[in-house]
């Protein structure tokens, strides 16, 4: 039986579906080769911003470059190079921002808490800090370049958001169970010679578990429920959740007197809610709820209570001298002396804030020593951290991964938010580390495990997105 030759066209067909795949794939790498070149640059970038600004602080202080320069910037060199060999790795399309922004505000954090050690060396006789938060950065970073190895999809924590929810509760409760206080606040845990504050990771925890409950409860939060003045209330059966969140966080207001962790754990939460249905009732319920807690808590609470008639008139607390916490007041001053431009790196006097201005306060030292335009960048700073966070979270395909990199990039933003609110006196003080600036080793790995989640959201975006752009 004579075989019928094929078509012409029929016999490069083949070869034809085999150009158009390998010239996807050679956009896709293509994609991906360009943002790690951006990527590659701007941690350069990183790496000799804050080098100079070390050996502009070395210059002022000691009026000469200080002696570990070099390793210095050998370290900060070298914590780039690793993470952006791992994320050029593992996560090839990931967006070029992230890492950069992240290495950058941890270089800065480094830069002024070297500069901070000798004033308060001298004026306290404190221990140098910048060597071990150099420690915790490397640990940080090498837990972010472990979490990104070992987490290949970030649909796998949707499997165990229960879980993650019960551990984030028992974290979040423990510190009222270990004696002593910390400056008031119930925050650390204690296990023999370490310690650790839970609250850090619990946020990252807390996002995990809303973001799986509400990719599974969105549909019925926000089409149910009744209309009242033009405003749709949550429906009964689905308004337990906010309620039990309520009253966690006015317990951890309570019995650990942690402001922040409360305010920062309650308001992701309506963020979140917000997210997923756009419905403005959760917001006006949340906010209701919030301003009840706060009200009842403040008024109860010895603690808290001081804390609020320090931020409604803390000059009058500087002037009493009656023992009140008056280092809003001082804060206020060094804000003041800063000016627009500021009065230098490392020509300023932010030690007068004692014990917390090489944490909770150490954003009073880029308002002193670098003014106005210095304490803008920084937050700017963050505010893009933020918004590629958000940009993360729109281009994820699937519903956990964008409520997930919504819920991250919310919480980052109310920990600054309500560090900075606290520090300039739009809000009480709430004690918490301004995230990858401040000292702190708990919120340094937290906040660089959140990235590191961020950047595996990210690249299962851009696998998307290169494969349809091709």
């Amino acid at each position: 039986m004579a075989v019928q030759a094929p078509y012409a066209g029929q016999g490069a067909q083949p070869a034809g579906d085999d150009r158009a795949a390998h010239e996807t794939q050679d956009a896709g790498r293509g994609l991906a080769v360009s943002h790690r070149r951006t990527e590659a640059l701007l941690l350069l970038l990183s790496v000799a911003v804050t080098t100079f600004g070390q050996a502009t602080a070395g210059l002022a202080v000691h009026g000469q470059l200080p002696g570990n320069l070099a390793q210095f910037a050998l370290s900060m060199a070298l914590l780039s190079f690793a993470a952006h060999l791992a994320v050029r790795r593992f996560a090839p399309y990931a967006d070029p921002l992230i890492l950069p922004l992240a290495m950058l505000i941890t270089g800065l954090g480094l830069v002024l808490l070297h500069r901070l050690d000798p004033a308060y060396a001298e004026r306290f006789g404190s221990d140098p800090t910048a060597g071990g938060q150099l420690m915790w950065s490397v640990i940080g970073v090498a837990g972010c370049i472990g979490l990104l190895v070992a987490l290949r999809d970030h649909r796998r924590l949707q499997r165990y958001i229960y879980v993650t929810m019960a551990v984030a509760l028992v974290l979040l409760l423990a510190p009222a169970f270990f004696p002593g206080d910390t400056y008031g606040a119930k925050r650390w845990i204690y296990l023999g010679g370490l310690s650790f504050q839970p609250g850090e990771f619990v946020k990252i925890m807390i996002a995990v578990f809303f973001a799986g409950y509400l990719t599974v409860n969105r549909n019925a939060l926000a089409l149910t429920g009744r209309k009242m003045l033009g405003v749709r209330l949550p429906p009964g059966r689905q308004f337990g959740p906010i309620l039990a969140i309520w009253a966690v966080s006015l317990l951890v207001l309570i019995f650990e007197r942690d402001l922040g962790t409360s305010l920062i754990f309650f308001g992701l939460f309506v963020v979140m809610l917000y997210v997923a249905t756009q419905r403005t009732s959760w917001i006006v319920t949340g906010l209701l709820m919030a301003a009840l807690g706060a009200f009842v808590v403040g008024s109860l609470e010895p603690h808290v209570h001081g804390r609020v008639e320090a931020w409604l008139d803390p000059f009058a607390v500087y002037a009493k001298d009656s023992g009140g916490s008056d280092q809003l007041a001082q804060a206020l001053f060094s804000f003041g002396s800063g000016g627009l431009t500021g009065t230098g790196l490392g020509q300023g006097h932010p030690e007068l804030i004692a014990f917390a201005g090489r944490s909770d306060f150490i954003l009073t030292t880029v308002g002193e020593e670098l003014g106005l335009a210095g304490l803008t960048a920084v937050l700017l700073l963050y505010a893009l951290l933020v918004q590629r966070g958000l940009r993360t979270a729109l281009l994820a395909r699937d519903p956990f991964g964008k409520l997930l990199a919504a819920g991250l990039s919310a919480a980052l933003m109310l920990q600054v938010f309500v560090v900075a609110g606290g520090v300039t006196g739009l809000i009480p003080l709430t004690g918490k580390a301004l995230p990858f600036l401040a000292k702190g080793g708990s919120s340094l790995v937290a906040n660089w495990a959140m990235i590191a989640i961020l950047l595996r959201i990210s690249d299962n975006a851009g696998r998307h997105r290169a494969a349809e752009s091709a």
